[in-house]
Parts: structure tokens; sequence; C-alpha cells
């Protein structure tokens, strides 16, 4: 006589365990797919227990791209390194720039004053204001083009912060005011920005969060004069960094090139002032991270900073880059993102668009085959997160 049927898909059926450690196998892009086969299933693959198994084992590393098109694209992609899109999100308009973070949350934003938050694992998006602000009725009237944003999360209390910074041109004087504010991203409606003090006039565009804290090189570009000299009175590799969780200014940091040389030797001179266009701020092991592209010497050079206190950097890196440099007169700005656990160095190049893998052990660089890049971010979240609370 045969079995009942419950009985036979008892018999048929994975014990939990089993079934715990063969959907732990699967990448997260065909998880989220295999939930619709069963509650049981759902109920498994979002499982806290599993989220973390899950994530412990593909370790690989996820990005957050937008590309460069022709025809408003108005998608957002989390790839892996090979350039595979692992999954596609709708919602983000094309004038739409990914601000270049190392988190589980994305933040996209516009010159002209709008920003989102995006969390890729589920597609859910939230607008930020554009006012009002605390302390400042009359900021809506100074709105204009020329708006920069910072995304973080404060360390102690997990909050998620952005800092939006404001750029405006005096129309009579030729200089340019700066003006900060501070949103916390909570699940209040009620939510506002808040004006923030300015000690530094910072480089805006230069900004990345490392830890509980945002850094910034001192601003050149709207000072166009006083930065082709020696004497404008800020070194082009200063650093100024502004805490995310107390929202205060910390001291300044005197850089590691500007201060080795000497500006009445010719040669010296020249460096001096090639250090305002060839400098960037990334975040590499979880130090600040200030990368040097000599592109007249085909050398990038990245230097960690070691101590903030004691303002102690050290050179870990000097890599060839005459393979992938066209000029020694382009303008290579170049973005330091992820060390692998191989080693080798994930880098991005702003003006090309594309992402180099370099392997400081042979001294070699090769472009990821990807599409063109229009904008960048680490995801360190888990696509198998359920909506937040």
């Amino acid at each position: 006589m045969a079995a009942p049927p419950n009985q036979a898909r008892r018999r048929g059926a994975l014990s939990p365990d089993i079934l715990f450690d063969v959907l732990l196998r699967f990448p997260a892009k065909e998880l989220c797919r295999l939930r619709a086969v069963c509650r049981a299933w759902f109920s498994l693959t979002t499982d806290p227990l599993f989220v973390r198994a899950h994530a412990a084992r593909h370790r690989s590393p996820l990005l957050v791209a937008r590309f460069r098109a022709d025809d408003g694209e108005v998608h957002v992609h989390v790839v892996d390194l090979s350039g595979t899109t692992v999954k596609r999100i709708a919602g983000a308009g094309s004038d739409h720039q990914l601000l270049c973070t190392n988190l589980d949350l994305a933040c996209l934003a516009t010159r002209w004053n709008t920003c989102l938050v995006l969390d890729p694992a589920t597609a859910a998006t939230h607008a930020l204001p554009r006012y009002p602000v605390l302390g400042d009725p009359n900021r809506e009237e100074l709105y204009k083009p020329a708006t920069y944003f910072a995304f973080g999360r404060a360390p102690a209390t997990g909050e998620y912060k952005v800092l939006r910074m404001f750029n405006r041109p005096e129309p009579y004087s030729g200089d340019t005011d700066q003006l900060l504010d501070m949103f916390t991203i909570s699940g209040s409606g009620n939510a506002q920005w808040r004006v923030m003090s300015r000690d530094f006039f910072v480089e805006a565009r230069s900004a990345v969060v490392v830890g509980g804290a945002v850094y910034f090189l001192m601003n050149g570009v709207y000072f166009p004069k006083k930065r082709a000299t020696v004497n404008s009175g800020i070194p082009p590799d200063y650093v100024a960094s502004l805490d995310i969780e107390t929202e205060e200014w910390r001291r300044e940091l005197q850089g590691p090139i500007s201060g080795s040389l000497d500006t009445n030797d010719a040669d010296d001179r020249k460096e001096y002032i090639s250090l305002w266009y060839q400098l960037a701020l990334g975040e590499l092991k979880g130090s600040l991270v200030l990368a040097n592209h000599r592109g007249c010497q085909f050398v990038l050079d990245l230097w960690f900073l070691i101590d903030f206190e004691k303002g102690l950097w050290v050179k870990e890196y000097s890599i060839e880059t005459e393979s992938i440099v066209q000029s020694p007169s382009d303008e290579y700005l170049m973005k330091p993102l992820l060390v692998l656990g191989d080693g080798r160095l994930v880098i991005y190049t702003e003006l090309t668009g594309r992402l180099l893998i370099c392997d400081p052990e042979t001294d070699t660089c090769t472009f990821v085959e990807m599409r063109q890049l229009d904008s960048i971010a680490i995801y360190t979240g888990s696509l198998l997160s359920l909506p937040r609370e």
C-alpha cells in the first residue's frame, strides 16, 4: 500500500539543517527568487542568523553603481567586480550621482539640492527635504546650484547623517561663501536640517567619510588665483575633519607631502603647485588615505593616516600607472576604494569612469571589464535584508 501523501512529502523533505546548508550556497540574487517557493523557505532566508551566515560565506565585494549613458538611464545597479549586475533598482533621476560611501545604505544627490537615501536590499528610498532649516528660516532663498553632500554613520549611536554644503558665489566680490547643514535620518517625519558652524572653507567635492568623521581637503577650486601660487596660506594637502556624532569640527591636519618640498627649488615648486590637481581622499582598511597621483612620473602614492592626534602619515603603497595613463598631462585623480583579500587594490578613476585592479606585488594595473561608470559606492550590507523597522 502506498504511503499517505503527507507521509510521502515528509519523507522527501530536507531537514531544516540540511536545507539551511543547501540554501546558504546560493548567491543572494537567486535566494531572493527562491523565497517565493514556500513560506518555510521565505522564513529561513529572512532569518537574521541565516542572513549573517550568508554574508560571512559570500564575501566578494559588491558595488553600487550608476553608468554613463545617453538614454536617460534611471537605474542604480548593484554589481560585483566581474562587472556582473546582481540587482537593478529603478527610481533615481538621471541627474543623481552616488556619493562614494562604504555603508549598507547608499546616497544619491544632485548639484541642485536634491538628495535621497537608498536601501539596495529593499530598493526603498528616503527623499530628504530641501527645506526648512532650523535656525535659519531664510535659507530657502539661498538655494542655488553648487550643492554638495556627504553621508555617514555615527559609530556610537548608529545614526545615519547627511551633511549638506552650499557654495554660493558672491556676485560683487567674486568670492564664494560656504553654508553647511546637517540632517539625521530617522523614522520621524519631523526631521529637519540644522545649521552647522564652519571653521574651515573646505573642498566640498573631496569629502570622504572614515569611521565617525567627514574629511575634506582645504578648498582650492574656488580660489584659482591662490591655487597657482605657493603663498596662499593653506597647503594643498591640508585636511579638515568634522565629527559626525558631535557635529563639531576637529583640528586640521598637515598633509604628508607639502612640508617636505622646498618651494625655492624649481622642481619642488612645480610639484607643490601640481598638488592642487592630483590629490584625492579615500578609505582603505578603515583608515583615511591621501592619494597622490604624480601623473608626470606615472606613480600613485597612497598615504595612510596612522595617528590623528599626532598627525602621523605613512606611505604604504607606491604604484606605477604608466600602463593605464594615456598621457602624463592627463589629470587622473585616483580614488582608492578597497583592499581585496589577496592584497590587490580597487581604485576608481573619475575622469575615465573606470575601475582599476592594482597589484602592489607585481606593480601592475588592469581595468575591470565594465561599462563606463558615472559614480560608485561600496555596498557593505546584505541583499537578503528585509525593510528596516
